[in-house]
């Protein structure tokens, strides 16, 4: 194959089509980037959760669930390279693609790797200047954010029954420092309430995705932590890493 080799996040060099034409995304933050670095026809294929932009899901392949992948129907397409990432995609589905195609990993516990990640398949994709000005939006986007804050103290539930936190080690958790909040779990990833006895938060963010918070589970929470403040939170804007970053600033701002 006449193509370039990238490193990508997980540290393994990939070689790459000089200009990929058959392309599939197994990530939805990463799809909608290809989409808002201008690509098209490019992208083939894509997963039952990419759901922005609007007009791709109604019309790309889709090839399953990022960790229940139709792997039959990929390689009925015949990618010429594939974006995948270490925590939405399971080792077995990358394991068994990249012994027939291309497979590029991100790998995101941080705001600096979103950055680099866009950065990098915007070259992959022949969009450099593309992204590289889309890196300069969101680098100043978030700059007048750094105090917004004001070093309060958060919980982020993604799961409710049993309950479940964002932690340390995780893109949700950068988003938050960036923008001048302190996680009150110390532990990483995704730890249970049970695992964090005794906190007690300036703020509580309910989040709209995995589990879909909604006004009703307001009170239950404040009964829980009585002097926070329990705040409904768009789940998009805080863990999607890839373009929809710029429109986070503004969210952030004002919520």
């Amino acid at each position: 194959m006449i193509g370039r080799n990238f490193v990508d996040q997980m540290g393994r060099s990939v070689r790459i089509p000089l200009e990929p034409k058959r392309i599939i995304s197994l990530v939805p933050s990463q799809t909608e980037l290809l989409y808002d670095l201008g690509l098209s026809d490019e992208v083939i294929g894509i997963t039952k959760f990419c759901i922005h932009p609007a007009s791709w899901f109604r019309v790309k392949q889709r090839v399953g669930g990022t960790k229940q992948l139709n792997m039959d129907l990929i390689r009925s397409l015949q990618p010429d390279f594939i974006i995948g990432n270490k925590e939405e995609n399971t080792k077995e589905d990358i394991e068994a693609l990249e012994k027939e195609f291309p497979v590029w990993m991100s790998d995101i516990s941080t705001f600096d790797d979103a950055l680099s990640m866009i950065d990098v398949l915007g070259d992959i994709v022949n969009r450099k200047d593309e992204a590289e000005f889309l890196v300069e939006e969101i680098t100043e986007a978030f700059a007048p954010l750094e105090n917004l804050g004001q070093q309060k103290s958060f919980l982020y539930f993604i799961w409710d029954d049993p309950a479940f936190l964002t932690g340390k080690n995780t893109f949700i958790d950068s988003m938050l420092t960036k923008i001048g909040y302190k996680n009150a779990c110390d532990l990483e990833r995704y730890p249970a309430l049970t695992e964090c006895p005794n906190v007690q938060p300036d703020v509580v963010f309910l989040s709209s995705e995995p589990y879909p918070f909604k006004e009703n589970h307001l009170l239950k929470f404040q009964e829980m932590f009585p002097k926070a403040d329990i705040r409904l939170i768009d789940g998009e804007m805080c863990s999607w890493y890839g373009s929809r970053m710029k429109l986070a600033a503004n969210y952030f701002e004002h919520l």
